[in-house]
């Protein structure tokens, strides 16, 4: 009895439902023709526009000098391996920068392009929306960034996703070499002066050498034993030729000593400073490609947007939707106010 009853229940169901399409299929159908028919108006009215993509691997962030020039070899300087997840976050930013975009907006004059009003009170702002539109930079599951371009014109769009992979080389170059330069400047003033005292220091070491102290310690041994051996023979002018050096080494000696200790540790520390300046100076005058390019971008052959049929029939079946929803809430907004007037 219970399964007769469901099922009869189900069937008067059915009947009102077939009932409410009956009864409202005119204006169903009419709403539907014309949703179809503005919605395939409004998708022709989109302009095609056309994809292109570039697809890159962050350069691993390592000096030139040190993996070039470093007897100390790491696998972590290796110039050709791919960067880490830091160095493609890095690369999204400096894509993301203003200077890209400056240089992106002025070479293609995409406030003409865009058909931006130049009076415009929000220019900007519109600009920035639609290169935010158009532009974007995405992080990939395989730690490569891709560089999307959306344009009207698909040689355009090729052009601006392979100027973008380029100029993130110049943007980071032009980075790495105000930082290099600095570094090498003060590496090459540190060695200047390093160079000039030593110099300074050869000057005055060669004057000692004039007055005949060349080598304070074996010096002083053989004078002091043939000073004595002139003495005990007797031979008094070598003797008093002989005082006259001892003099001269006893009163130049210690100067010369501390002259000839300091220029060695001075030389030591200036071969530190000409290895530092050498790397320096490849830092600093030298650039390899920060970035694997895996794709470079090529003008489509196919429009990627609008996709036509996509935005008719979501806009039908919306439109279809909202039409039930709202004749439903009709239907029972009558019934109630049926129900009350009885009442």
């Amino acid at each position: 009895m219970s399964d007769f009853h469901n099922s009869n229940k189900g069937n008067i169901s059915s009947t009102h439902l077939l009932a409410f399409f009956y009864k409202w299929r005119k204006t169903i159908f009419a709403v539907t023709v014309l949703a179809m028919i503005s919605s395939t108006l409004v998708a022709w009215m989109i302009p095609e526009k056309f994809k292109s993509t570039v697809i890159l691997f962050p350069a691993s962030s390592v000096s030139i000098s040190k993996s070039l020039m470093s007897q100390n070899f790491s696998p972590q300087s290796d110039l050709l391996q791919f960067g880490e997840e830091d160095d493609m976050e890095r690369m999204l930013q400096v894509l993301n920068s203003e200077e890209i975009r400056e240089r992106v907006v002025s070479k293609y004059k995409l406030m003409e392009h865009y058909c931006i009003a130049n009076d415009n009170e929000f220019k900007r702002t519109l600009l920035r929306q639609e290169y935010d539109d158009n532009i974007q930079f995405k992080k990939t599951e395989y730690m490569s960034v891709k560089i999307e371009v959306l344009d009207r014109n698909p040689d355009m769009a090729s052009n601006i996703a392979n100027d973008i992979a380029a100029l993130y080389d110049s943007t980071m170059t032009r980075m790495k070499h105000e930082r290099a330069l600095d570094a090498f400047n003060i590496i090459k003033k540190e060695y200047e002066y390093f160079q000039k005292d030593i110099e300074a220091k050869e000057d005055s070491l060669h004057k000692l050498m004039e007055l005949g102290v060349n080598d304070y310690e074996s010096q002083a041994d053989r004078l002091n034993e043939a000073l004595g051996k002139a003495i005990v023979e007797g031979k008094t002018a070598a003797a008093t030729s002989l005082g006259e050096k001892v003099k001269i080494l006893s009163a130049y000696g210690t100067a010369y000593m501390a002259l000839r200790d300091n220029l060695y540790r001075m030389r030591e520390q200036s071969n530190i400073l000409k290895e530092k300046y050498d790397q320096a100076k490849v830092d600093a005058e030298q650039s390899l490609p920060e970035k694997f390019v895996v794709d470079r971008a090529f003008p489509a052959e196919r429009k990627s947007y609008p996709i036509r049929w996509v935005i008719i029939a979501v806009a039908t079946l919306s439109t279809l939707i909202v039409t039930l929803l709202t004749i439903a809430l009709l239907e029972n907004f009558k019934k109630i106010q049926q129900t009350i007037g009885k009442a």
